[in-house]
């Protein structure tokens, strides 16, 4: 009998030599439209599905696989005594392989100023109910979907046949394919239709296998496309915990802006500043807590030269990371081997979800990723705040956004000078922040506070003025907005309500 194998591929990598190999296996290929040129041109023996069907491609290339000799050929099961007669009656013969890749989707939504009448064509049809119906009847049929399963395959064909657990694996392979094709499509017409989301579609791809999550009892993995973002080129293999503190590194650093130097630990800034360079902000932040700064993460903005990179070996740090590295940077870098350094590739403060998990779903909300408008703040005190101090409240309040709450963080000349996160009071907050501040030899006395919420009481202001703190910059909003007031002026500070609120849980 006859052996029929269905090629239909927009990714045409490695497809020649792909279907030659086919062809030493006794296989005729049926083959569509382009993909059919393409082996054509390289002399390879080609039957078109219209030749088979008796039906012609129409509709510019719109129909031409949906066809039951098409179809027919693919799903019928092979020990089925009904479906062979009626595939013998209808002239049906058996397509054993089927190679096919859709239409360029994701590609032509990156493009710029690309139309929606090219979008809506390179929506694929036909092609995945090709790999639906060659994935179902995987007892029967092999379904390849990507260049990368070729080699694999034919190595198994050499041997004879091809495994039941190796069309298993092709199967699932095929409709995850399927599944993320049609999330991608979904999500952007939702978006360029402005149809209000009514299912939260997540599908990524594997990325990496890590050692372990969070402990090593909890096994962990990357999806999605992480290696967009980061490039590790040097040191250990990066961690679950890495790259949660990682981002959180670089998320403030990039919105301190030019010369910002973040050190990270548990999600959490240990130290902050910008300098007017970035050996400048290194110290700055290192000055915060050069205690919780051992085993940290940095973050750049800038390029890491010769004279940062020297200060940077002084401690153990996990991960360095920057935009750039000066060469004679890296030659000191590299000499501690475990260290991860790290690029960053590109901006990652981009608008989207936040998606955590709960018991039956997800938790989604939009990334916070509002800013602080200066023309909207609100002085609700008698004395107003210099430029100076304006400068380091926005400072401030930015390294209290990323802080997790409830956070309370103590600045001047743009540096953290003291932190303090994650407490169940914000009283509690403040006096951590000002007790880390005094065992580093740092004096609070008139710097500038920010608090991410709101004071219910005026017990947490007249907290951080004990510190020492002369200007305070929180959201406002509470029904004792009026008490707090009352504290600042009577111990004459200054103090600034944002109308915005960062918890950050």
């Amino acid at each position: 009998m006859k052996k029929f194998a269905l090629i239909s591929v927009s990714d045409k990598r490695g497809i020649v030599d792909f279907t030659k190999s086919l062809l030493k296996f006794g296989y005729e290929i049926l083959a569509t439209g382009n993909t059919a040129k393409l082996l054509l041109q390289n002399q390879i023996p080609v039957k078109e599905v219209s030749e088979l069907t008796g039906f012609p491609e129409i509709f510019e290339g719109r129909v031409k696989t949906l066809h039951p000799k098409i179809f027919g050929g693919i799903l019928f099961r092979r020990d089925n005594p009904d479906d062979k007669i009626q595939a013998e009656e209808n002239s049906i013969v058996p397509i054993d392989i089927v190679c096919v890749n859709l239409y360029p989707f994701v590609q032509t939504i990156q493009k710029d100023n690309v139309s929606l009448d090219e979008i809506i064509e390179n929506i694929d049809i036909g092609g995945p109910s090709l790999v639906r119906a060659a994935a179902k009847n995987y007892q029967y049929v092999s379904i390849l979907t990507s260049p990368d399963q070729y080699e694999k395959f034919l190595s198994e064909l050499e041997q004879g046949n091809i495994s039941d657990k190796t069309r298993k694996e092709l199967a699932v392979a095929a409709f995850s394919y399927t599944s993320n094709y049609d999330t991608h499509i979904a999500n952007y017409l939702e978006h360029r239709f402005e149809i209000e989301k009514s299912h939260i579609r997540i599908n990524e791809k594997l990325n990496r296998n890590l050692r372990y999550g969070e402990n090593p009892h909890q096994s962990a993995k990357v999806f999605g496309n992480f290696d967009e973002y980061f490039e590790v080129f040097h040191g250990k293999e990066i961690s679950y915990n890495n790259i949660l503190d990682l981002v959180a590194a670089v998320e403030l650093c990039e919105e301190l802006g030019d010369n910002a130097c973040t050190i990270i630990k548990h999600n959490n800034a240990a130290g902050a500043a910008i300098g007017s360079f970035p050996l400048d902000a290194y110290m700055k932040a290192l000055k915060c807590d050069p205690v919780s700064a051992f085993g940290g993460i940095v973050a750049f903005n800038n390029e890491v030269d010769e004279k940062t990179a020297e200060k940077l070996n002084e401690i153990f740090l996990e991960i360095v990371c920057a935009p750039s590295f000066s060469e004679d940077a890296l030659k000191i870098l590299k000499k501690k081997k475990d260290r991860r350094l790290i690029r960053k590739l590109q901006t990652i403060n981009a608008p989207g979800l936040s998606v955590r998990s709960i018991p039956g779903g997800l938790l989604v909300q939009d990334k916070d990723l509002v800013t602080l408008n200066k023309e909207s703040l609100q002085i609700v005190t008698n004395r107003k705040p210099t430029e100076k101090e304006l400068e380091d409240l926005t400072f401030a309040w930015i390294v209290a956004k990323h802080t997790k709450s409830n956070a309370i963080v103590f600045a001047k000349d743009k540096a953290t000078l003291g932190v303090g996160a994650g407490q169940m009071s914000r009283i509690d907050s403040a006096k951590i922040a000002y007790m880390k501040a005094q065992e580093h030899g740092l004096d609070l006395a008139n710097s500038v506070a920010a608090s991410d919420a709101f004071f219910p009481f005026a017990d947490g202001l007249l907290e951080i003025i004990k510190c020492g703190a002369t200007a305070v910059i929180q959201p406002g909003g509470s029904v004792r907005d009026q008490e707090v007031i009352d504290a600042a002026n009577q111990n004459n500070i200054t103090m600034v309500f944002t109308g915005i609120r960062h918890f950050k849980h």
